[in-house]
């Protein structure tokens, strides 16, 4: 072989190779991509939750590492105190107190016969009596004949407040009657003289009473009068 083939041998060889070895290369790194852009996954835990983390790659070639929302936990349910419905109580029957009737009922029969200066007391005498214990028909009859209530009342009641004959001082516009203040201060005074000057010594009825409390032997009978009628209305 001349010297002339050899160089020209040489040189297509070279030539050859030139070409040869970027085609290589290129194999070689289209390779290497498609190796690195195989999905990459990681495990990892939180709150008992398993979260995957995945690999993409950009327009220029690297890996871009994406890692999906933890999903939020529920909220735990706390104990809920069950509704407490309550039932409704029944109100208490008001207890008897005289009579068989109760306190209200007794004061609206007391009014019934309770008129003029002393319309709508009967509260008054009810409750004193309930307290100290007298029979109230009794004590608004006595009141009804002393004082003329039943219809229209004396002067002793509408200018005095004494609702019983009541003597004593300060005086009544002069007389041997007493004066109050106001009219249940009348009441009240002439229920605990009943009490402490009659009932406490045994004097509990008009009979027993006559004698102490009037001259006249036929006040017990004019008492039980207007008892029959405090009973009746």
């Amino acid at each position: 072989m001349t010297e002339v083939k050899k160089v020209i041998m040489v040189v297509v060889f070279g030539v050859l190779v030139s070409i040869a070895v970027p085609q290589i290369n290129l194999l070689n790194q289209t390779q290497s991509l498609e190796t690195e852009s195989t999905p990459k996954t990681e495990t990892t835990t939180s709150n008992n939750e398993v979260a995957i983390a995945t690999s993409e790659i950009d327009e220029s070639g690297t890996p871009i590492e994406v890692i999906p929302e933890t999903p939020t936990p529920e909220p735990e349910v706390t104990n809920i105190a069950p509704v407490v419905t309550e039932t409704p109580q029944e109100p208490q029957a008001e207890p008897i107190v005289f009579d068989g009737l109760t306190l209200t009922e007794l004061t609206e029969k007391l009014n019934r016969s309770l008129h003029s200066t002393l319309s709508n007391t009967g509260a008054s005498f009810a409750k004193y009596a309930v307290e100290m214990g007298i029979d109230p028909y009794l004590a608004v009859a006595i009141v009804l004949h002393e004082t003329g209530c039943n219809s229209s009342c004396s002067k002793q009641v509408k200018q005095c407040y004494n609702v019983g004959g009541m003597k004593g001082g300060p005086s009544c516009n002069g007389t041997s009657y007493k004066r109050f203040n106001t009219l249940d201060e009348g009441i009240y005074s002439f229920m605990n003289n009943l009490k402490k000057n009659y009932y406490d010594k045994g004097l509990n009825t008009p009979e027993k009473m006559n004698k102490k409390y009037a001259a006249s032997t036929s006040w017990a009978t004019k008492v039980h009068h207007y008892i029959n009628k405090i009973k009746a209305a």
